[in-house]
């Protein structure tokens, strides 16, 4: 029986870009690739998702199959902007529609999947993020918050990345086999600060989280 999300996803590939009959693969880039993609941007954008945690770890856990980037929703415009050789869509409940240039995101999308114009291949993943008066805000609870100085971090080659006590709340919230791996494996490492943290915004959107005891 075919999977209704990825019917889904086929059909408004098919309806915005004709010449495409499926959403195509994705291809495992790299944090350095996408360092070398966004070097010229002029607004903030950090990697995110599971790489973002390996760079903290200083070390590759386990296989990607994308590479997660983060951006202000304010910045977007100007971001794409950057990338005018780029096809861009809105992802949005197992359906992609295409961005058309200068548009900027429906309010209730929060993810952009990106790749090369003429390219099949999915290239790079930009997730939309929340900010006011220079703090990081989580969107699913807006007390929750933390100043950019904290939220975004810097590896030793100069990549900015995600603070690991912000993506672990975000794998939080649906937690699959990747992201209980990911918490085993990265929560010893955090320091008290951001165990702190961690433990209590898990205590503010759901206090019987089973990550909890742990931390």
């Amino acid at each position: 029986m075919a999977n209704p999300n990825r019917v889904a996803v086929k059909q408004a590939v098919r309806r915005f870009t004709s010449s495409v009959s499926e959403s195509g693969p994705w291809r495992a880039a790299s944090p350095g690739e996408g360092a070398r993609w966004l070097a010229s941007l002029t607004v903030p954008w950090w990697i995110a998702g599971g790489w973002a945690l390996d760079i903290f770890a200083g070390y590759q856990s386990r296989p990607h199959k994308d590479l997660d980037v983060g951006i202000l929703r304010k910045d977007v415009l100007q971001a794409l902007s950057f990338l005018p050789a780029w096809e861009v869509f809105e992802a949005k409940n197992g359906v992609l529609t295409r961005l058309g240039a200068g548009m900027r995101p429906r309010p209730d999308v929060f993810s952009l999947w990106c790749r090369p114009a003429h390219n099949s291949d999915w290239a790079m993943e930009l997730m939309l993020d929340e900010a006011e008066n220079e703090h990081w805000i989580y969107r699913r609870h807006r007390q929750i918050q933390l100043p950019f100085n904290i939220a975004i971090r810097r590896s030793p080659q100069g990549i900015p990345y995600l603070a690991p006590e912000i993506q672990l709340l975000y794998k939080s919230h649906r937690i699959r086999q990747q992201d209980q791996a990911d918490f085993e494996h990265i929560a010893p490492q955090l320091d008290q600060r951001g165990r702190c943290w961690l433990r209590d915004a898990l205590q503010s959107v759901e206090p019987a989280h089973s990550w909890l005891p742990v931390l």
